[in-house]
């Protein structure tokens, strides 16, 4: 089978290499991951506004691609921009990673609390939850303290923020596992996954497990 498209909705090319990086370390049997990045929006998608143009950019950017070559689209960021229309228009099989991590935290009947850095997102994440029919099991959204564009410029800062509300989620919510909700946030939630006693969900990783199970069931039916 072919490589993987990762989209980046967000604007940033530093973005897009790391969460193709963390993409390819998931891979199993090294399955190319190729790299792709909005052309128009903003570096950083923390309201809904933003997050509307994020999804019509995907939505441009693969259209502008010959996707042949790929067995699957992952859309990454957490508010899965433009995936509901990508299924609509394009020939492979599309993941966002809000959908992947929801899935995964869920498996077997789990509790799950969602840790993030946009407070101007949560009607849009909560809704995710719902649309993907996981309201039962939802914990809730734990946010990060401060500014989401200050926190994001330090890493240290970033991973410190996130698991204090990870904290919070473990310990209030009772969460069984914690998804890390947001593509740029993937460095970090492989450094959390140690820290804690429960799962900790890391959306990119996940939307490339989800990628290649579609993938491998689209192959299958085309045969």
């Amino acid at each position: 089978m072919g490589p993987l498209l990762l989209i980046n909705p967000n604007t940033s090319k530093p973005t897009t290499i790391e969460m193709v990086d963390v993409a390819r370390a998931a891979a199993t049997n090294h399955e190319a991951i190729i790299g792709a990045t909005a052309l128009r929006g903003s570096d950083l998608i923390d309201d809904d506004g933003k997050l509307a143009t994020a999804a019509e950019a995907v939505v441009e950017l693969a259209q502008s691609l010959e996707l042949a070559p790929y067995q699957g689209i992952i859309v990454s960021a957490f508010g899965d921009p433009g995936v509901e229309e990508l299924r609509r228009r394009v020939p492979v099989p599309v993941t966002g990673i809000a959908e992947a991590g929801i899935f995964e935290a869920a498996r077997d009947g789990r509790r799950f609390s969602i840790v993030t850095t946009t407070p101007r997102l949560a009607s849009a994440i909560n809704g995710r939850v719902a649309e993907y029919g996981f309201g039962d099991l939802y914990t809730g959204l734990r946010l990060t303290e401060g500014n989401p564009a200050e926190i994001m410029k330090d890493a240290v800062l970033l991973e410190e923020s996130l698991s204090q509300a990870c904290e919070i989620a473990l310990v209030e919510d009772a969460a069984e596992a914690i998804v890390i909700g947001g593509g740029p946030l993937a460095l970090s939630a492989v450094a959390l996954r140690r820290r804690f006693p429960v799962p900790i969900i890391e959306p990119v990783p996940a939307a490339v497990r989800l990628a290649l199970a579609r993938a491998a069931r689209h192959e299958s039916l085309t045969i």
